[in-house]
């Protein structure tokens, strides 16, 4: 059931809250509620969103948590990887007992510890050109927290053509960024919001950027990260505040400095520029 615009139960909408929510889901997502810029609407928004997740690793597992916390109604978990011992320092969805195990198996019953009001769809296979479209079709927003670019570049281009939102960010070993993708609506000024192609209009050369086996990754980092993550992906749903669409965050956590980058809409982009290449 959805709420009237702006009702909340601070404005007297607590028999329509009653009728969306059971009593102990009332009581869990409590300090949402009386927030003015979540309350019921909002988390009746969240309650009903589907979110897919790109990977269960460094990024997605506070992803995961923080949005099945929330109260996100349906989670989708893409990753076909098993959960190794060294992923245990920043993999914080994972025990040690789940060392073997897929990690969407791994993380379904974490989630379900954590939110039995939360939906988990397990898809354990990797996410390619082939099988992105089909995937990212059955969701209202995607939050990819893979680690290569491949992958990175497959998901933006087809959440460009299903006209989805995409949170994306990405991992270095003391950095992160992060930045919110609409390329499929227009900004205030009517030019097209820019693509990850406008941002990154081609991967780097293979073998310059090395692998987190090789370079090493600062373990809270990507519980930082995740969790901002997590916060744009909610942002997105309810609609509060001003969002990353057109600006990249960048965290050094070797000086502790937060910068935000304008970027825009570049015309030679491939997939919304003024010769598209389909």
């Amino acid at each position: 059931m959805q709420f009237a615009a702006g009702l909340s139960p601070r404005a007297g909408g607590a028999y329509l809250l009653a009728m969306a929510f059971s009593p102990d889901e009332v009581e869990r997502y409590a300090r949402h509620l009386v927030l003015p810029e979540v309350g019921g609407p909002g988390q009746t928004r969240l309650k009903a969103a589907r979110v897919l997740v790109i990977g269960a690793g460094g990024l997605g597992a506070p992803l995961i948590q923080y949005l099945a916390a929330a109260g996100i109604g349906t989670i989708g978990i893409v990753d076909d990887d098993i959960v190794s011992l060294s992923n245990l320092q920043r993999q914080v969805i994972h025990a040690t007992a789940d060392i073997g195990r897929l990690k969407v198996e791994s993380a379904t019953e974490a989630v379900a510890r954590l939110n039995p009001h939360v939906t988990v769809e397990a898809h354990p296979t990797r996410l390619t050109r082939e099988n992105a479209g089909a995937l990212i079709a059955a969701y209202d927003v995607v939050a990819d927290g893979s680690d290569n670019f491949a992958t990175r570049y497959a998901v933006s281009d087809a959440c460009f053509h299903a006209r989805r939102p995409l949170v994306t960010a990405a991992l270095g070993r003391f950095d992160g960024s992060l930045t919110t993708l609409r390329p499929y609506e227009a900004g205030a000024d009517g030019r097209p919001n820019p693509t990850y192609r406008c941002l990154f209009p081609s991967p780097p050369p293979p073998g310059t950027v090395p692998p987190c086996a090789e370079a090493g990754v600062l373990g809270a980092l990507a519980g930082l990260m995740g969790s901002l993550m997590a916060l744009e992906v909610i942002r997105t749903v309810t609609g509060f505040g001003e969002s990353l669409v057109g600006r990249l965050l960048m965290v050094d956590t070797r000086s502790m400095r937060f910068e935000t980058l304008g970027y825009g809409w570049d015309e030679a982009n491939p997939l919304s520029g003024t010769q598209p290449q389909g």
